[in-house]
């Protein structure tokens, strides 16, 4: 069975993401531009935006859960989401960007990222994105609906440590294309993560992928 999806779409619904955060990112990046590595990212009190022309994913489930940080002023926030999550992935032409506002003497400054470009694919292993809001073009192969999150078995299971009922609402699916994607995450881990052809800049003022 095949499935097809168009449009914009909340945490309730489909979304389907990827990427680590770009703090992060930018911390370890030559390390993740060279070789494969496991890697944990958030941005604390901050949401990231991501674009990516083309996602293929294997192994994919979906479940919600509740995200917990703190504010850039170190007040507790928590955020609804939902977690995405594959076996493995590929991603092509992916930009990712993330603004801190009200830097002394300087105001807003972006960090940005691309990888996957000229032919290259990102590669992810045990992917796990935790995303707000997303749209795309996207096609589930083999998909079935309302599964509790504990029984989605074709990806790679429920996240350790996620605030999330293990009988709740859940769907999972053989394998996943996305295509035009535009997507706002609060965080990924991946069990391993590669960029290629990795590229990273600072711009002051608010410059993000969308």
């Amino acid at each position: 069975m095949e499935s097809q999806v168009r449009g914009g779409t909340r945490w309730k619904r489909f979304a389907v993401v990827m990427v680590p955060s770009v703090a992060a990112t930018a911390a370890i990046g030559v390390a993740l531009a060279q070789g494969a590595l496991a890697a944990s990212f958030s941005v604390s009190g901050q949401s990231f935006k991501v674009t990516a022309d083309r996602l293929d994913g294997t192994g994919f489930s979906q479940y919600g859960a509740i995200d917990e940080g703190y504010t850039l002023k170190g007040e507790k926030a928590v955020h609804p989401v939902a977690v995405s999550a594959f076996r493995s992935a590929t991603i092509s032409n992916m930009c990712q960007s993330v603004v801190t506002p009200d830097v002394p003497f300087v105001g807003s400054v972006s960090l940005k990222l691309t990888a996957g470009t000229g032919g290259t694919k990102v590669k992810a292993d045990n992917l796990y994105i935790d995303v707000e809001d997303l749209s795309a073009d996207a096609t589930f192969r083999n998909i079935d609906i309302g599964v509790a999150a504990k029984d989605a078995g074709k990806g790679p299971g429920m996240a350790k440590g996620d605030r999330a009922n293990p009988y709740g609402f859940a769907q999972q699916a053989d394998s996943a294309t996305l295509t035009d994607v535009k997507q706002t995450a609060w965080a990924t881990t991946a069990g391993t993560f590669k960029l290629s052809n990795l590229k990273m800049s600072l711009h002051k003022g608010v410059n993000e992928c969308y």
